[in-house]
């Protein structure tokens, strides 16, 4: 394969191609659409009145190749240098060279003597019994006929024996041939009490012996003995899910039967690499169903023979359950830019860069993202919450303070305040908008020598508090004296000196330890924008101090989590009797000052009996939703709404944008001259 070198002086052991649909002669296509868009200037300076609103084709360069597309286009191929695709060893002006070839050998004819490649597309027809011919058509009016009458000779045994000695025979042959196929078929599993197999039995009847009659596949239960027949269900009675895995299974070992056997004397035309897509296995599937599908393929088709031949898979999906079955390393990810219109574009990214570029977080996100099944690749944007509380509510906050977002799709990551700053690289890599909710964790400071340890690389812990906690509706009475605090033990967000106990605060955005910064930082602070590399929109949002009500007292309230952020912003609701569940209430409240309130809140929410999970299960439980959002999380919400294309309007903007300029052929025309 001479046409495949890189280069004269080439002794490298991988070959690089590059296949790509492309204009065939850019300047000659520009050539053709100037003259036919001066054609149309012409016409249409010619144009009666009543033809006003007419344009002629074409009115663009899009509208020329929307007929012309097949003529200016093709594919091309190109021979990739490995030595030139590593950064170390790359040539500023490197050009792919492109096969040429001739009629005999040109690209196309080469990269098929190398690679087979065959599709199974996503619509899959698991049953088809059309007729069309009229041969078909005899075949039912006859086959009518043959019922009308048959019904008057119920009784004919000699007929029903005839039958059943036709559908014995046949099945015993269906049953010769099929057999190895299901053998392999077998390999592929199925998750529940029972792993059926399959046998197809011929299924001959009286009464359609003159149509479309056709043998039936048969699921067993259970295996046939010399005494019983085994228990069978016909293919009617499956789900359409198992009905898609055996048909998968079939045209796949079809596929590589038809690409593996050669004829005699035509082992040298075989192509040495067989190449398959498979689009979006997981219809009709469950989320065990595609893994199974995943781990099995190559168990049901091995990747390489033993003669060295290779058999190679591309998946199509929008399934997290696929992706997490085979790890970061083989997925090509497809992201669709912001751009609408005429602009809009899908950019492809390699996650087996990142994966060789990030290891110290990959094995985390790998692991994380197995157990979650998150569906991060599939989502217009990413909300990465601090714990399973704001997992919980949040979505209902969406639906109160950003109905918007309800249209979007989604991904909310529940990674703590201590591990969301891993998700930085993966995050700008896939260039995805996302927010970060997260808490502001105030926590007293530590000791030099302790401050010196986390300086060192210590994840900084937030101790539990020493102090009494009210835990009921009758508030129980505060500790009597104080105590001293110990370092990193929680604390109010006003006092004096406080730090944060947050990493991704500290390690990503603001980059601020002390909270009286975080909380003077402005909105720009909490903000990152890609760059001309690449990267993503990401806020960060954390409590803000609020001003609140109480009687006749109002106060600036500062809170260091999602719970006091609540009940501070809406604090009429939450000491509502009807509202007990949501924990946050006191039978005396009414007689207590907003400073006492205020006070016994944050106590109550540090403390170890206060269930986080109730509150948040309260408030989904609650029918009155008087409540509003907590400041800071709107905030956020409002953002994520900018950077997310959704609603009517975006869908108008998108529509007006692929409207073509009204003289645009006109322009075209005049360009040429």
């Amino acid at each position: 394969m001479v046409e495949l070198l890189p280069r004269a002086a080439w002794k490298g052991s991988l070959v690089g191609l590059r296949i790509e649909f492309a204009a065939k002669d850019a300047a000659q296509t520009l050539t053709n659409f100037r003259a036919k868009a001066a054609e149309a200037a012409k016409f249409a300076k010619t144009k009666e009145k009543d033809g006003q609103d007419y344009k002629p084709w074409p009115r663009n360069m899009r509208d020329y190749l929307s007929r012309e597309l097949k003529n200016e286009y093709g594919l091309r191929y190109f021979i990739l240098d490995e030595r030139q695709l590593k950064a170390e060893t790359a040539e500023a002006a490197y050009t792919p060279k492109e096969i040429i070839g001739d009629a005999e050998r040109s690209g196309h004819t080469v990269i098929n003597s190398l690679i087979k490649v065959d599709f199974l597309s996503a619509q899959r027809h698991l049953s088809d019994g059309n007729a069309q011919t009229r041969t078909e058509d005899l075949s039912k009016r006859l086959s009518r006929f043959y019922t009308r009458n048959q019904k008057q000779r119920e009784d004919d045994h000699n007929a029903l024996r005839a039958l059943a000695l036709s559908e014995s025979q046949l099945t015993k042959h269906f049953a010769d041939v099929f057999s190895d196929t299901f053998k392999s078929l077998r390999k592929l599993g199925y998750p529940g009490l029972a792993n059926p197999t399959l046998e197809i039995r011929a299924a001959l009847n009286l009464e359609r012996l003159m149509g479309d009659q056709q043998a039936k596949v048969h699921y067993l239960l259970e295996e046939a003995t010399a005494e019983v027949e085994a228990l069978a269900l016909p293919d009617s009675y499956n789900g359409l899910g198992f009905k898609n895995l055996i048909y998968m299974g079939v045209e796949l070992l079809d596929l590589h039967s038809a690409w593996s056997t050669t004829e005699e004397g035509e082992e040298d035309k075989r192509q040495p690499i067989h190449l398959i897509f498979i689009e979006e296995p997981e219809a009709h599937m469950h989320a065990q169903l595609q893994q199974a599908f995943v781990r099995k393929l190559t168990d049901l088709i091995p990747p390489t023979g033993d003669d060295g031949y290779a058999t190679q898979f591309v998946i199509t999906t929008h399934s997290p359950h696929i992706l997490y079955e085979r790890g970061f390393q083989p997925i090509r990810y497809f992201r669709r830019s912001p751009e609408t219109g005429a602009k809009q574009s899908s950019a492809v990214f390699n996650l087996s860069v990142f994966y060789d570029q990030n290891e110290p977080d990959r094995d985390f996100l790998q692991r994380y993202m197995k157990l979650t099944h998150c569906d991060l690749f599939f989502a217009d944007a990413a909300i990465l919450v601090e714990g399973n509380v704001e997992r919980l509510v949040l979505p209902l906050m969406i639906a109160q303070g950003a109905k918007k977002l309800s249209a979007a799709y989604l991904s909310i990551l529940e990674v703590g305040g201590a591990f969301a700053y891993r998700f930085r690289k993966l995050i700008e890599f896939l260039g995805l908008p996302t927010l970060i909710v997260t808490d502001l964790d105030s926590v007293h400071p530590a000791s030099p020598k302790k401050e010196e340890e986390a300086a060192a690389g210590d994840a900084v812990q937030a101790a539990e508090g020493a102090e009494e906690e009210d835990d009921d509706d009758d508030g129980a009475q505060d500790a009597e004296g104080e105590k001293k605090p110990k370092p990193r033990s929680k604390c109010p967000a006003g006092t004096p000196g406080a730090i944060t106990a947050n990493q991704t605060l500290l390690q990503w955005l603001p980059g601020k330890s002390l909270v009286d910064e975080l909380l003077a930082v402005t909105a720009g602070d909490r903000l990152q924008a890609p760059t001309a590399d690449g990267g993503a929109h990401v806020m960060v949002t954390y409590q803000r101090p609020v001003n609140a009500t109480w009687g006749t007292d109002t106060l600036e309230l500062k809170s260091r989590t999602l719970e006091e952020a609540f009940a501070y912003e809406n604090l009429v609701w939450c000491q509502k009797k009807e509202h007990h569940e949501v924990g946050l209430r006191w039978a005396k409240s009414s007689t207590m000052s907003l400073d006492d309130l205020a006070a016994k809140i944050h106590r109550r929410v540090k403390g170890e009996s206060f269930k986080k999970t109730n509150f948040a299960l309260g408030l989904l439980a609650s029918s009155d939703a008087s409540w509003v959002v907590p400041a800071y999380i709107q905030e956020g919400l409002d953002w994520l709404t900018t950077h997310v294309a959704i609603g009517d309007d975006s869908i108008e903007s998108a529509v007006a944008k692929l409207e073509p300029a009204p003289d645009a052929a006109l322009n075209a025309a005049e360009a040429a001259k």
